[in-house]
């Protein structure tokens, strides 16, 4: 048997209001004013275990009339139990489901079901749409909530919906009966876990505006808004697929075996290959923690660098990552943070890779995981795993690329607009120059498919002006004071130069790095500028696959686009100037056009080929794809033995650059006159005394930063390793503005000879003592330590006492 329609309302304890609804429906159907299109109707009062007269009332109209049915249950199990209850019982060929207090009016039955004539399966009432008329409001607190959990509730599930729990529904019969005996909850969350269904299933819903009026007798509560989020959560969290989940492990698996020398005891374990930038970076992060648990400014500190201090702004401190991991480094120390940030960072990345290749390229879960993997572990990202956790915890660019080709669809443009703004300001704190680097990669593959398919870009490039704009207006307001600061704040410089031969050669983009499977450091450091600037390092196999690869699926626009950007983004790394291998002929390089600009002048040329690392995975996710998603019918249109082929010659030309596990050794022991605060008798910190190691620290020395981090921040020192002026044009360097003894220290420390100290060199000292307000001088045993330690004793004029494993100089006089 099948009807036309079929009204379900769930009822508990609705004594009051249920007979005046189902006096009104029936009259709607039958009589004068109704819409045509539901002769047969049925309607089913499904009673969820009321304790009053409920059941009576529904009952007593069932049995005046045939059309009307009583389902009952035992005891109270919610709405959603109800609801599925009363929809499977139903034959209609439109199911509405409707409140027991009709809020709605059955009126607005008809512009529902119009909505499902123009080829909807489901017609949501809405109160929150442009024409909703409200005619009684409900108290206004009431009101705030319910659109606060309505607006967590659209973010979590079902996005673009924005009255989810109003209730007046009209549902394609068939659909509706199959999305109800799919769904779990008994709760309040069952119309989010039915659109939910919709939505996966590519069934369309429409969201229409009705007429509504508070009815005095809610059974929804404060507290039911908090339940309906848990079960959302909880709903959201079921429909993830298990491979996704088993790709976020293996990515996981990958990124701890790769650091599995340093999660053995990071507090003692040193990645050599890190140079000094280690240290540096579990200092950021100790500093970042101490900012935050002392409400002090994140943006600096004279705790390094004294006096003058550090622009953690103009440094790459990651307060989007520090700020949030502050408790894990006020428990467990900076080097326990640093390797979480850069373990999980380098997983998240490559998962949002996946994400995004499955979202726009592959729908193959296979295809796209190993495309993410190229992406996230290709050999720049590991060369930059020893040190730089800003150039591997990339997963908001993905997200980014992503939001950006949203506006291009138009659909949304403000909230994807505003959306952007906020992915920005985020990735802002946690690395500028990626991001630079990102949206270059974009403006080259823009470019490239714009020319490749202009009816797409002549569509698209209004949404995406005016998201950008939208974006640029949340996001500029946020980092305003950030960028200030980093620009014009204290210790702020112009730009950072290295010099001329920052490019990458054209044999780095064929050759292996050195912590690939097939890598050859000696190699690889001859066409570097160190171990953590490996920035290119693809092997000639990967860019003979990517050349097949394209050729092959050339009709493909993306492809073309992505081998555009590949190859721009490689000649733009080669810097301005570069040397044609095994010759002796210089070629200007379209790094020239940009090298001087503003931002551009501080780029690492080089670090621009890591744009290829995506481009080239998503050419082999879509080449795998192809290969292996069609089944059959591949085969049919090229063969067994080709698609077999394929995947081997994917498989030979990737095993290469297969990373091998980083390097850590014993880490430097920080000596007992530091780990034991045994410092503390010699430096007044609360007249601002400063502890001098000797030589200072520097970028090539900073085992000092570790001493300090060992110590909680207990003193300042001098010198350091950060980014910061010098000079009065206030160029960028690294480290402290050098002076004199800083100077004098460093060239015994190189040379490992002693100098003559002359009366000039003794009054520099005083000097420079006073500027730094110097307390003590320690020096640790070292390569060398015996030329430092004469020449100190010769530039003080007293010797050196040995105080629990260093040397130290008191000059405050105390001790």
């Amino acid at each position: 048997m099948t009807v036309d329609l079929t009204i379900v309302i769930p009822a508990y304890n609705e004594e009051r209001r249920l007979a005046p609804t189902l006096e009104a429906i029936r009259a709607y159907l039958d009589g004068p004013e109704a819409r045509p299109g539901f002769p047969q109707w049925e309607l089913i009062v499904v009673d969820d275990g009321s304790t009053d007269r409920t059941a009576e009332i529904a009952a007593a109209a069932a049995a005046a009339d045939p059309r009307i049915q009583l389902l009952r249950g035992g005891r109270n199990r919610g709405k959603g139990h109800a609801l599925r209850q009363g929809v499977l019982a139903s034959y209609g060929r439109r199911v509405l489901v409707t409140d027991a207090d009709l809020a709605a009016p059955i009126e607005e039955l008809e512009a529902l079901e119009k909505a499902l004539a123009d080829g909807h399966a489901a017609a949501v009432g809405s109160r929150a749409r442009p024409g909703a008329t409200i005619d009684v409001h409900q108290h206004r607190l009431r009101e705030l909530l319910g659109r606060g959990g309505n607006f967590l509730i659209r973010t979590v599930a079902v996005p673009g919906i924005r009255d989810t729990q109003c209730g007046f529904k009209l549902f394609d019969g068939d659909r509706a009966r199959a999305a109800f005996a799919a769904s779990r909850l008994s709760g309040w969350g069952i119309d989010v876990e039915i659109l939910h269904h919709f939505r996966r299933q590519g069934w369309p819903v429409a969201e229409v505006p009705v007429r509504w009026s508070h009815q005095e007798g809610s059974k929804v509560r404060p507290g039911d808004y908090v339940r309906v989020l848990a079960e959302v959560t909880s709903l959201k969290a079921r429909s993830v697929r298990r491979v996704d989940l088993l790709v976020a492990a293996l990515f996981v698996t990958f990124a701890a075996v790769l650091y599995s020398a340093r999660w053995i005891s990071p507090d003692h374990r040193y990645l050599p290959h890190a140079l000094q930038d280690q240290n540096q970076w579990e200092w950021f992060f100790e500093v970042t923690a101490h900012n935050v648990r002392h409400l002090q400014n994140p943006l600096f500190t004279d705790l390094q660098g004294y006096p003058d201090g550090v622009n953690l702004m103009a440094n790459t401190v990651m307060l989007g990552l520090s700020v949030p991991l502050a408790p894990v480094t006020w428990v467990l120390g900076p080097a326990v943070s640093l390797n979480l940030a850069m373990t999980l960072g380098l997983a998240a990345t490559a998962f949002a890779w996946y994400w995004l290749i499955v979202r726009r390229l592959v729908r193959h879960r296979g295809a796209a995981a190993l495309g993410a993997a190229l992406a996230a572990f290709a050999p720049p990202m590991i060369s930059h795993a020893h040190a730089h956790p800003n150039f591997i915890v990339l997963f908001m660019i993905p997200l980014i690329i992503d939001r950006a080709l949203r506006l291009c669809e138009g659909t949304h443009v403000v909230r994807d607009g505003v959306v952007l703004g906020l992915f920005a300001t985020y990735q802002i704190f946690l690395g500028e120059e990626p991001l630079l680097l990102a949206a270059m990669g974009m403006l080259l593959f823009t470019v490239a498919y714009a020319v490749v398919r202009r009816d797409v870009a002549r569509a698209a490039w209004r949404p995406l002006a005016r998201g950008i704009g939208i974006g640029l207006a949340v996001c500029l307001p946020l980092i305003a004071f950030p960028l200030w600061w980093q620009f014009f704040g204290p210790q702020s410089y112009k730009s950072v130069l290295h010099g001329d031969n920052a490019g990458n050669s054209p044999l780095a983009l064929l050759s292996f790095s050195e912590r690939s499977l097939a890598g050859d450091a000696d190699t690889a450091a001859s066409l570097s500028m160190n171990p953590t600037e490996q920035n290119a390092f693809y092997g000639w196999p990967l860019i003979a696959l990517a050349l097949l690869i394209v050729v092959w699926l050339w009709r493909r626009p993306a492809v073309r686009a992505l081998a555009c950007t590949a190859v721009a983004a490689a000649f733009l790394s080669l810097g301005p100037k570069f040397r044609i291998p095994r010759t002796d002929v210089v070629l200007s390089g379209p790094w020239a056009l940009l090298s001087d600009k503003p931002l551009f002048e501080s780029v690492i040329e080089s670090r621009v080929a890591m744009v290829c690392a995506p481009a080239l995975g998503m050419l082999v996710a879509l080449a795998v794809g192809h290969l292996v998603a069609r089944g059959a019918e591949g085969e049919r249109r090229c063969g067994r033995p080709f698609r077999y082929a394929g995947l081997t010659a994917v498989a030979l030309s990737l095993l290469p650059l297969v990373p091998l596990p980083l390097k850590a050794v014993d880490r430097t022991e920080v000596p007992a006159f530091i780990a034991d605060g045994t410092w503390q008798r010699y430096v007044d910190t609360a007249s601002g005394e400063t502890l001098v190691p000797v030589p200072l620290p520097d970028p090539a020395y900073a085992e000092a930063l570790h001493w300090q981090t060992t110590a909680d921040l207990g003193f300042r020192l001098p010198g350091g390793y950060f980014n910061g002026p010098w000079g009065p044009d206030r160029v960028g360097i690294y480290g402290a503005s050098p002076r004199n003894t800083s100077n004098l220290l460093r060239d015994v420390r190189n040379s490992g000879r002693s100098v003559r100290i002359t009366d000039a060199w003794r009054e520099a000292a005083r000097v420079d003592l006073r500027y730094w307000k110097a307390g003590l001088l320690v020096l640790a045993p070292q390569p060398g330590d015996a030329a430092l330690r004469t020449t100190v004793d010769d530039l003080l004029g007293q010797r050196a006492k040995w105080v629990d494993g260093v040397w130290i100089w008191d000059v405050h006089g105390g001790g």
